[in-house]
């Protein structure tokens, strides 16, 4: 199975031309240790990681590219703060599209190799990703880019690029096809909100029982306090926020969100970032499960809202645990350390540390 499942209900182009790699039908995995340590009893992570670029992005990019293959496009221009651009670059080699990519200034090191290693052009622009009027500048430049050299142009928000985003739509597609009629909420990590308005959107076409709540740093606070206020619109922030990926302090799909998760029966939460890193330290040692910050976001929301009172403990809660931990190499020093792995003269010595390990 894969995205073009479902590709009725996200209007895909013909199969036949279809840009994949096998995306989507990601695992729904079942917390042994911290659920049950929170009083949790069925506490699941949607993991997207292994997807062929290691996040959810390749949902956007398989749809985004096809639709670009279909218009005879030659050149993808577009915006990242990692994963998209990853997953845009792999999917554009494969297309034989070229692509550049203007990204944000604080995106992790792992990600820029990686795009790089697909082929990717990139550019990394002063204060974008952190500053409103830099980001509304970059998106407008890319946009009149786009059409002066007949171009796409692809950006994982609704607002910018509905195409590819539908493409995303199908994690909220298989989280409600895995529950049927069973009660549940998922916790949606965000940035500029494009995932959470995607499952949100989703998770409203198929599911009778489902809810969506946004989670988000409080260094970017967009969405998630006005959501729980009742506000009507999303307000846009100077980002400061660590966690690479949500570092978007554009409104973008934010008043979109902030609709679909109310209308759905979700609010909105907000963590710090020590916070995440925590859970994001936590999932792997406890769990498994090797995920970059962001993911953990979606858990730090559930340790809120569980102290708030405002989740029962037999509910089926899904965190999204958007992408793969190998990109974010700062953020894996900050759970390991930076001492090398020690070489052991003799097997003797290495067997006697391990008995004074134990």
């Amino acid at each position: 199975m894969s995205i073009w499942n479902y590709a009725e209900q996200w209007n895909a182009p013909p199969r036949e031309i279809a840009v994949t790699m096998g995306e989507g039908n990601t695992p729904l995995i079942r917390s042994t240790r911290i659920g049950p340590e929170l009083g949790l009893a069925n506490l699941w992570f949607k993991y997207e990681g292994g997807n062929p670029t290691g996040s959810y992005k390749d949902r956007f990019a398989a749809a985004a590219v096809t639709h670009l293959k279909q218009d005879g496009k030659r050149l993808c221009l577009g915006t990242s703060s990692g994963n998209t651009g990853a997953a845009v670059a792999a999917y554009c080699a494969r297309a034989g599209i070229a692509c550049h990519l203007a990204i944000v200034e604080g995106a992790p090191e792992g990600k820029l190799r990686q795009m790089r290693a697909y082929g990717a052009h990139l550019y990394r622009v002063k204060d974008f990703g952190k500053v409103p009027a830099v980001n509304a500048e970059v998106f407008a430049g890319l946009q009149d880019l786009a059409t002066e050299l007949n171009a796409g142009f692809e950006v994982s928000a609704f607002s910018l690029a509905p195409r590819g985003m539908a493409g995303v739509q199908t994690i909220g597609y298989e989280i409600a096809e895995a529950f049927g009629e069973k009660p549940f909420a998922v916790f949606s990590p965000a940035g500029g909100g494009g995932l959470t308005l995607a499952v949100a959107r989703g998770v409203a076409e198929l599911a009778v029982n489902g809810r969506v709540h946004c989670v988000q740093p409080a260094g970017n606070d967009t969405i998630a306090s006005a959501l729980r206020e009742g506000a009507p619109v999303a307000r846009a922030v100077d980002s400061t926020t660590a966690i690479s990926g949500l570092q978007v302090g554009s409104v973008l799909d934010g008043d979109e969100v902030i609709s679909a998760c109310r209308n759905g029966g979700g609010t909105g939460y907000v963590v710090t970032d020590e916070a995440a890193f925590a859970w994001q330290a936590r999932l792997a040692r406890d769990e498994g499960i090797f995920c970059e910050p962001a993911c953990a976001v979606s858990l730090a929301g559930v340790e809120v809202a569980l102290a708030a009172g405002e989740v029962d403990a037999k509910e089926h809660l899904v965190c999204l645990i958007t992408g793969v931990g190998f990109k974010d190499e700062a953020s894996v020093l900050r759970m390991t350390g930076p001492e090398p792995t020690a070489v052991w003269p003799t097997f003797n010595a290495f067997s006697d540390a391990v008995r004074s390990a134990l």
